[in-house]
């Protein structure tokens, strides 16, 4: 998979991912590895996001979410 279908990859988990319809969750992709960024409301959505991007075959993730409560 090249650089562009991994990026499209992450984009397509984390859009269809119900935990986080209306979120703006961003990523940054530095070599095979993953940066997540934006604001969750739980550290539950925190974890979600990192393990739906593990089941996508994102092995090298950095979870930079930060955990707003409201």
């Amino acid at each position: 998979m090249d650089q562009a279908e991994y990026s499209a990859n992450v984009e397509r988990v984390l859009a269809n991912n119900p935990h986080f319809a209306g979120r703006s969750l961003r990523f940054e992709q530095q070599q095979d590895r993953i940066v997540l960024k934006g604001s969750v409301s739980s550290f539950f959505h925190k974890q979600m996001a990192q393990e739906a991007l593990r089941q996508a075959g994102v092995d090298q993730i950095e979870n930079q979410l930060e955990v707003k409560w409201a």
